[in-house]
């Protein structure tokens, strides 16, 4: 008897194991719209996740030099507005000769009034000076630009204002939020 006991005990507890499984698993249909778009942008964006050289053949030019926690960010100025499948940028983590890709980002001149993807979360950059060699330095106008950068003498390359920025951490985990600015599990690839 208690053995049927233990093995009816048995049944129900892999019966119920198994309905909590089945509502894990399946998203609600908001859940599926942000799976599926993270999806389709996994599936657009897999052939730079190792190939820097592709992102810059089809466009992508460096932006910033290493920022701490975060990576080397490169933009491709064709790509307006939001398309999930068509980042404005990459981001990048650097270990000798590899790269990888960590992070997609977009940019906008001000908070969308929707959010363009599901608990979106944004964060900010100010207005700066670019150079072509990825340096940056902070400027409230283009006119407030020096024509080589200040630390490394490379060529001006573009100016922009204030800019409200929103990452998507698709290649690194990111234990503090899919959409964060920073990514503690980047911080061993900040020395290059």
């Amino acid at each position: 008897m208690r053995f049927l006991t233990a093995i009816a005990a048995l049944a129900a507890a892999a019966a119920v194991s198994a309905a909590a499984a089945s509502a894990w698993t399946q998203p609600t249909s908001t859940n599926k719209s942000l799976a599926s778009q993270l999806a389709l942008a996994r599936v657009a964006t897999a052939k730079y996740v190792t190939s820097l050289p592709q992102a810059k053949k089809d466009g992508y030019q460096i932006i910033t030099q290493m920022i701490p926690s975060m990576g080397y960010h490169f933009l491709n100025p064709k790509i307006q507005p939001f398309n999930i499948t068509k980042p404005q940028a990459l981001v990048y983590l650097h270990h000798g000769s590899t790269w990888q890709l960590g992070a997609l980002e977009w940019v906008f001149p001000k908070k969308p009034a929707t959010p363009p993807i599901q608990g979106a979360k944004y964060g900010a950059f100010p207005a700066a000076c670019h150079y072509v060699d990825g340096t940056f330095v902070a400027a409230a106008a283009q006119s407030d630009c020096a024509p080589t950068s200040p630390t490394s003498g490379a060529k001006f390359n573009f100016w922009h204002p204030d800019l409200v920025t929103l990452h998507i951490w698709l290649w690194l985990p990111n234990p503090t939020g899919l959409y964060a600015s920073m990514n503690p599990l980047s911080a061993p690839f900040d020395k290059g």
